[in-house]
């Protein structure tokens, strides 16, 4: 179905994307490589979401297009959609187990969606997963008995069980303290070096991006500013990329008259 000697496993092209009358991405374009980690980054409300449910296909793109392992996902069948989807795994800020099942138990889960292994066989390979994660011996413990950290890591081992050849991570390191946070930046190198994986992380955290990225990907309202190196992003001279850097507020312009307004107590103006 698709040949892993392409030169980019994920290619975006000119995406454009609505939500009801409101356009949230404007005209993006992004490239990663085979075994590339590409961090997606952007303050609240860029887009880096949105652009990482589209890239999964959650969502059909109002224009543009989005190829994963050569398949241009818009005219490919559903058929060969469920079976790309073998070759990607997801880990969603929330973990996202599933509280009335065991580690174990949750981690196996794709396995029972996409094959016939039997019971046997899928927890010897979930057990392999948890080791991978530095889980070994968690598998029979509930969600409840675990810490943030270790949801995450089973959230990893669970996204990671059919060996995908696309992993994507949607800002892993959320709500945790920086020590874990540290860690899972480890095991997301260790994951791409051991089992050869694409990785995109949409992440707001600098000092995680710096560490675990080939390129970063920065959005503003839609719109790519810069794709580049961590070094070619600390050296841009763009301001909006240092305010970001530097957690600097967003310098907003104000309409002189729509201020006037605001101070009146009147509606504001609609601005054409």
């Amino acid at each position: 179905m698709h040949d892993m000697d392409l030169e980019y496993a994920i290619e975006v092209e000119d995406l454009e994307t609505y939500y009801g009358d409101r356009q949230i991405l404007r005209g993006v374009s992004l490239k990663v490589a085979p075994e590339e980690i590409m961090v997606i980054m952007g303050g609240s409300g860029s887009g880096k979401s949105t652009l990482l449910r589209y890239i999964l296909g959650l969502n059909p793109p109002h224009a543009g297009t989005i190829k994963l392992l050569g398949n241009d996902i818009s005219k490919i069948s559903s058929q060969e959609l469920y079976l790309l989807k073998k070759d990607i795994g997801v880990s969603f800020q929330s973990g996202a187990l599933m509280r009335s099942l065991s580690v174990g138990e949750n981690i196996c889960m794709p396995l029972k969606e996409h094959t016939k292994l039997d019971e046997n066989t899928m927890h010897i390979m979930a057990r392999m997963k948890l080791e991978v994660v530095n889980l070994s011996g968690f598998e029979d413990l509930m969600p409840a008995e675990l810490s943030g950290g270790m949801i995450k890591r089973a959230a990893i081992a669970r996204a990671i069980v059919m060996d995908p050849k696309l992993l994507f991570f949607d800002e892993p390191s959320a709500g945790l303290d920086p020590v874990v946070a540290a860690e899972l930046d480890e095991l997301i190198l260790h994951l791409r070096s051991a089992l050869k994986m694409t990785i995109v992380v949409v992440t707001h955290e600098l000092d995680s991006a710096f560490k675990i990225a080939d390129r970063i990907t920065i959005l503003d309202q839609g719109k790519i500013l810069l794709t580049g190196t961590t070094e070619e992003v600390k050296n841009s001279d763009d301001r909006r990329i240092q305010d970001l850097l530097n957690r600097r507020p967003k310098q907003e312009e104000i309409d002189p008259e729509k201020y006037l307004d605001i101070l009146l107590g009147k509606k504001a103006r609609q601005v054409p």
